[in-house]
């Protein structure tokens, strides 16, 4: 198994979006630091929710080209939209309707974004080569990650 995440990650996301309320940026910024320090992942960003399609668009990202629409309830990113749920599969091959952008992936987190009204932004989606790579510790540092994200996001 890789090494855990670190829990300082939060703490220098915190730091890098002070100041910042820009979206787009905030993402930007967020997904090169996840990429730039988690240990065995190869691929890092977000999804944004599509009202008006009920959907789920890509959004800023580190690593290969991936999909750009997934459908609401599908794959692993669809299915934390709907659940509101993260999602952390050991072995993606095994999932129900997984959706392979990247045949390298093995296994992914998937945390859902929504603001405290309610609103959904999307998701952040992890994916790693390695199989049962991400343990409860991580996925606790992840959601405590996207709670830090959504506290810069201008509600305006």
């Amino acid at each position: 198994m890789a090494q855990p995440i670190n829990p300082l990650i939060t703490e220098q996301l915190d730091a890098l979006l002070h100041g910042e309320t820009n979206l787009t940026a905030n993402l930007a910024n967020a997904s090169a630091l996840l990429m730039q320090t988690i240990p065995a992942i190869n691929w890092a960003g977000f999804y944004q929710y599509q009202p008006a399609t009920d959907d789920l668009i890509l959004g800023p990202f580190q690593g290969n080209v991936a999909c750009v629409h997934i459908e609401n309830h599908h794959g692993v990113c669809g299915t934390a939209l709907a659940t509101q749920a993260t999602q952390r599969i050991a072995d993606v091959h095994e999932f129900a309707g997984h959706i392979a952008c990247d045949s390298a992936s093995n296994a992914e987190i998937v945390v859902p974004l929504t603001l405290a009204d309610g609103t959904k932004l999307g998701v952040m989606d992890i994916d790693s080569p390695e199989k049962d790579r991400f343990s409860a510790a991580d996925q606790a540092v992840l959601e405590e990650f996207a709670r830090v994200l959504l506290a810069h996001v201008d509600k305006a």
